[in-house]
């Protein structure tokens, strides 16, 4: 049944490039309710914890009192709906990028204005994907790299929201790299397990010393994670250059937001984000940049 429409994804690139632009704007719909819901949702289970941990002495403060039962709140419950007049978003309101043009970036019921990062990160979700699905195809290493880049699209704006890269996303990353190893997807499997270990302990030590210097924790340790996940995919060699080009892009956005008056010294800012994008840009042209910086040398 699907063997015609897997022989077209594998001879005709145009197809397969449209195929994963469309399915990748769906996905970047999707992504839009991870990025918000799931911080809320971690809140929510240590929130749980919190409660399980002092419940006796909840009890006491609660006595005659009727307990309430919490809302279920995850990726599927509540449904989509307006912020601000509660109104729930019909199918036809959900289309991703058309539905925002449609209705002029507007609720279709209080015409209350609607964020433009929603189109924005649909529309980074489907070009990212359709790029590398353009250099390599119908292949492997596309199927791999498409949803690990909608993992880092989904980090990158938590981490901007929240200072937070969530283990729900980064682990099962990690590990799913680490069983592609297996048909050298990738690297081999000796490469993989060195560039994940290589990566993690790269910011594990730089954070320690850091700390042990100044007292101050300079990141987080999600940072590690995301790093061990970038090491697994393009090797120990190509580490230092994802490193360089994270750190430089890192240091000119906070110089120029402490020229801008928009941050001080001790502002926290998130470094997934730049690790992110460079990592995805080693990923898919390490090599060139690599041979282009030996050349030069």
């Amino acid at each position: 049944m699907f063997e015609p429409i897997i022989l077209l994804l594998q001879t005709n690139l145009f197809f397969f490039v449209t195929s994963v632009t469309v399915l990748s704007l769906l996905v970047g719909s999707f992504l839009n309710v991870v990025i918000y819901r799931l911080p809320k949702m971690m809140e929510n289970e240590w929130h749980c914890d919190c409660r399980e941990l002092l419940k006796d002495e909840l009890k006491k403060q609660s006595k005659g009192k009727a307990e309430q039962t919490p809302e279920v709140f995850n990726l599927v419950k509540p449904d989509s709906h307006c912020p601000s007049c509660n109104a729930p978003v019909k199918a036809w309101q959900n289309i991703p990028v058309l539905s925002y043009l449609l209705l002029k970036g507007q609720c279709g019921t209080c015409h209350n204005k609607i964020s433009k990062r929603y189109p924005a990160i649909e529309l980074l979700t489907a070009v990212a994907s359709a790029v590398i699905a353009y250099k390599f195809g119908y292949s492997a290493q596309s199927l791999m790299l498409i949803p690990i880049t909608w993992v880092f699209v989904s980090l990158i704006f938590i981490d901007i929201d929240h200072m937070l890269l969530p283990d729900q996303l980064t682990l099962p990353a990690l590990w799913a790299v680490l069983v592609a190893s297996h048909w050298t997807v990738f690297l081999t499997p000796m490469e993989t397990i060195w560039g994940a270990v290589a990566g993690y302990l790269c910011l594990w030590t730089i954070y320690w010393v850091f700390k042990l210097v100044t007292g101050k924790e300079g990141m987080g340790h999600g940072d590690f994670k995301l790093l061990a996940v970038i090491g697994a995919i393009v090797g120990v060699i190509k580490l230092p250059m994802v490193i360089l080009m994270s750190s430089i892009v890192g240091a000119v956005v906070g110089i120029t937001m402490m020229f801008m008056a928009k941050a001080g010294r001790d502002t926290q800012i998130p470094f997934g984000p730049y690790l992110a994008i460079a990592g995805w840009i080693v990923m898919l042209w390490g090599n060139e940049i690599f041979n282009w910086y030996i050349g030069y040398l």
